[in-house]
């Protein structure tokens, strides 16, 4: 897990644009329900008028607000109001550009408001019946200090301290209820004012409305970029992965590639690293976004109303209670799944690869159970993993939709006693909602990451694994100007990686500039990793193998390997055209380079019959060209390097002898300066070497020219007769043939 935010922390910039953009989107998202809440508190059920600090108030409003006021307030309130030509009192500019002023002057007013608002207006007026009600008539009487304060009889003191048992009894009521009746006494005043209550009411509606559009297309804005600068993040990551992947297996040695296998390298080069690119991607925009939207809702939900909070909290303890249960019954399945994509892919690699073996043996039928079982395997854990997942919608619906009637049946006893207002009630489901769905998604990235995981785990694997063939600390590569080419095995033993034996034991051999060099023996004997053992695609167990005197491992990889032309056991060409292949090992050498390596190779004549010659398209692994003709590619590809050192594994078995031949006289003249170690099965390939090497159980049992060996090694006797007359036999002794 450590590795996916690993790679984020490698892209600190791009992070910290994200974090910018979530910040801004759930600022956005979480101002809507705010102006919902006031379009239908303020826009709808106030007419617009969202201050208690009136904008216009009769002088007579205006006297009978600061009697309800003690001294200082009096003289903060009369400080923001100054009379107009009507004998009105009209609210200050400052003040009302103020919010620190105009907020202190609201909560002084409130107050004042709801007494006056009673002794103007009455409980008796339609509009208060629920009010009067709630009050308890015969309390106090209202009506009456009304009469006495017209009259003059109440003395200010008095009506101060009546403000007192009237802020006691409404503070039972509720706060909301309040600040509702103190809005009405100033519809009220607008009204008496003559003011259009319908335009300030619409005027305020389309206010809202505005910000709220903007806020929406800021949202949409952020979320935009969001997914763009989150989506080439990730892009940046899988590229990244590709190239250390890629870095990492292309220096392996053959140990490292036996221990992972090439279908679980193709795998993790692909499907897991996909997985890791999707996962990326999500927790940018996701896993980062679930927590700032969360506590954001937090925070309004306090704002709004703490007395339902134990709704959000009970609902998030049942979520994350129902995704351990989840969690713990998937997982191990998570797990599994990427060795059974493994498998998947290596079986149909084979079947694929395979086909004519297949239908040569009529094993249709069992490979088509062995992919079945494989798929099926595969289906059956998705399957599980899916049917765990789909239990949690439906789950996640269930709990939301609890929440909404439990927010709506304790909501509306509080607004029945005033405490809450409906569009605070509507922006509190609102909230609950977004936090709700923040845990939700981070429970659902907690499904997701534990498999991503699992992808990062294999990535890693080959990331950190240090290839077994490296350059010496201080290589001697200064020494030598130009390889000349001599090779000399010196007491050489080798065993792969976890065996038991040895492959090879005891090698001693040298092969001179100017000759060449063959290897034969049974199948088996060790020839091929022998020949493996010179460009150190394994190194030896024992003993050392040098290149005109330097021990090969004090020689970095690049110039030893630049020094060797290599013709692989089964020829491999890569997709692209017969010129791209030719050239595959040095792109600058020139046409007549190239066609003389061709000809050398006895390729030309294929060559020339094909529609486009050189430029003939050659399909992956070469495909569309026959067994002969990728040999004499390959050797093709070889001499046009023009090294010093040659090796051939086996090249030449799928040419007719006329052909090989040719192709061995018309070679041996082109390196004629040049070290040249030949692997051969067939004895004629090898009948004119100046040096043969026979192995036998990874040990030399005979070394010589042909006539020598004849004559003196049994088991090269064997394999003479077993493919040659003994007529030619007889010549061959002789010196003949």
């Amino acid at each position: 897990m450590k590795f996916l935010f690993q790679n984020l922390w490698e892209r600190k910039r791009a992070v910290a644009v994200v974090i910018v953009l979530l910040l801004l989107q759930a600022l956005c998202e979480l101002s809507l329900p705010n102006y919902t809440a006031d379009i239908v508190d303020v826009g709808i059920q106030q007419y617009g008028v969202d201050s208690t600090a009136m904008e216009r108030m009769r002088g007579s409003t205006y006297d009978a607000l600061a009697v309800f006021m003690s001294p200082e307030e009096v003289s903060y309130f009369t400080s923001c109001y100054e009379k107009d030509m009507e004998g009105n009192y009209v609210l200050k500019q400052t003040v009302a550009e103020d919010k620190e002023q105009k907020a202190r002057l609201e909560s002084i007013m409130k107050e004042p408001l709801v007494i006056v608002y009673f002794m103007e207006y009455g409980v008796e007026d339609a509009d208060l019946d629920e009010y009067g009600s709630m009050m308890g008539e015969g309390t106090f009487d209202l009506s009456g200090a009304r009469q006495m304060l017209t009259s003059g009889t109440l003395q200010p003191s008095a009506l101060y301290s009546m403000r007192g048992m009237v802020e006691e009894k409404f503070g039972e009521l509720g706060d909301s209820l309040m600040d509702q009746m103190s809005v009405l006494m100033v519809q009220k005043e607008y009204e008496e004012l003559g003011m259009d209550l319908y335009a300030m009411q619409m005027a305020y509606l389309k206010r809202k409305g505005l910000q709220m559009i903007l806020m929406t297309l800021g949202m949409l804005s952020a979320a935009v970029v969001l997914g763009l600068v989150a989506s080439q993040t990730a892009a940046d990551i899988g590229r990244s992965l590709r190239e250390k992947v890629y870095t990492s297996v292309i220096s392996f040695s053959g140990k490292e590639i036996d221990q992972f296998s090439t279908a679980s390298l193709i795998t993790r080069c692909t499907n897991d690293i996909q997985q890791i690119q999707m996962v990326e991607v999500m927790l940018l925009r996701m896993v980062l976004y679930a927590p700032i939207l969360a506590i954001g809702g937090i925070v309004m939900v306090a704002r709004t109303d703490t007395s339902m909070s134990w709704i959000i909290v009970l609902a998030v303890a049942v979520i994350v209670g129902v995704v351990a249960v989840l969690l713990k019954f998937s997982m191990p399945k998570f797990k599994m799944m990427q060795k059974l994509v493994d498998r998947m892919n290596m079986v149909s690699r084979e079947i694929l690869t395979g086909i004519p073996v297949i239908r040569a043996f009529s094993r249709e039928e069992h490979e088509k159970k062995r992919f079945e079982d494989a798929n099926v395997a595969l289906m059956e854990t998705q399957l599980y993993t899916s049917r765990m997942m789909a239990w949690m919608m439906p789950v996640m619906m269930l709990i939301m939709n609890c929440i909404t009637v439990a927010v709506v049946w304790f909501g509306s006893k509080s607004i029945a006693v005033g405490n809450l207002q409906v569009g605070d009630m509507m922006a509190f489901i609102t909230y609950a909602m977004v936090i709700v769905m923040s845990f939700l998604l981070l429970t659902m990235m907690s499904i997701m990451l534990p498999r991503a995981g699992v992808a990062a785990e294999r990535i890693q694997e080959v990331i950190q694994t240090a290839p077994s063939i490296v350059d010496a600390p201080q290589t001697r590569d200064d020494e030598l100007e130009a390889i000349k080419g001599e090779i000399t095995f010196h007491d050489v033993s080798f065993a792969y990686p976890n065996a038991k034996s040895n492959v090879l034991e005891h090698i001693d051999f040298t092969a001179s500039v100017g000759q060449t060099t063959a290897i034969i023996g049974s199948t088996g004997c060790g020839k091929s990793t022998l020949l493996n053992l010179i460009p150190r695609l394994y190194d030896v167990t024992e003993g050392s193998i040098t290149v005109d005197g330097i021990d090969i491992r004090e020689l970095s990889q690049k110039k030893l390997r630049d020094a060797i032309g290599y013709v692989p056991q089964k020829a491999i060409l890569f997709s692209g055209d017969i010129r791209s292949n030719i050239k595959y090992a040095n792109e600058d050498i020139s046409e007549e380079q190239m066609m003389r390596a061709a000809q050398i190779a006895q390729a030309e004549e294929f060559i020339s019959e094909t529609p486009k010659q050189y430029d003939n398209h050659i399909a992956q692994g070469g495909s569309n060209v026959s067994g002969g003709q990728k040999q004499r590619l390959s050797i093709a590809r070889a001499i046009a390097k023009n090294p010093p050192i040659y090796l051939f594994d086996d090249s030449f078995s799928a040419l007719d002898y006329k052909t090989d031949k040719a192709l061995r006289s018309a070679l041996f003249e082109h390196a004629k300066d040049a070290t040249v170690i030949i692997v051969a099965q067939r004895i004629s390939t090898i009948l004119h070497a100046d040096q043969i090497i026979v192995l036998d159980d990874g040990r030399i049992v005979g070394k010589g020219t042909h006539q020598e060996l004849l004559n003196n090694c049994e088991a090269y006797m064997e394999i003479a007769a077993s493919q040659l007359s003994e007529e030619e036999i007889r010549k061959t002794k002789g010196g003949v043939l």
